[in-house]
């Protein structure tokens, strides 16, 4: 696996749980894009630009996936989850030599839960989630909790 040594563009996403379907939350020049997964409650790709690159869509896509597997997970471990969890993933496409690679960077935010019941959660989530089985082992995946 390559890991990237200067960084050339960057694609962010920020998932959570929509519980106001109706709520506006992107800002001028940017847009919502509300997401789906079988069986699921709406999931938002958060304040979008206008003309997302590449790395921002797969970390939209990948950000809408995971965090379904996110409470697959947690139902598993029998976590109740806090209903202001999210995720955010940062998809970037970098140098390395004279080719290019992929890398991703997840900030798990939930409040009040112990650092590493959530690291737990997130290490099955991946091995759960179609996005993360796809690039596991090609990509370099960093993961950051937040529990405050």
């Amino acid at each position: 696996m390559n890991k990237i040594e200067q960084v050339l563009h960057s694609g962010n996403s920020h998932a959570t749980i929509n519980r106001a379907p109706n709520a506006r939350r992107g800002e001028h020049g940017a847009l919502d894009l509300k997401l789906s997964a079988p069986g699921a409650e709406n999931r938002e790709f958060i304040a979008t630009g206008l003309h997302p690159r590449a790395e921002q869509l797969f970390s939209g896509a990948w950000s809408a996936c995971y965090i379904s597997a996110f409470e697959i997970a947690a139902k598993m471990k029998k976590v109740t989850l806090p209903s202001d969890y999210s995720v955010d993933i940062q998809v970037s496409i970098g140098s390395v030599g004279t080719g290019h690679c992929l890398g991703a960077q997840f900030t798990i935010r939930a409040p009040d839960l112990a650092a590493d019941v959530v690291e737990s959660i997130a290490h099955l989530a991946h091995q759960i989630c179609p996005y993360s089985k796809a690039v596991h082992g090609n990509i370099e995946v960093g993961l950051n909790v937040v529990t405050q």
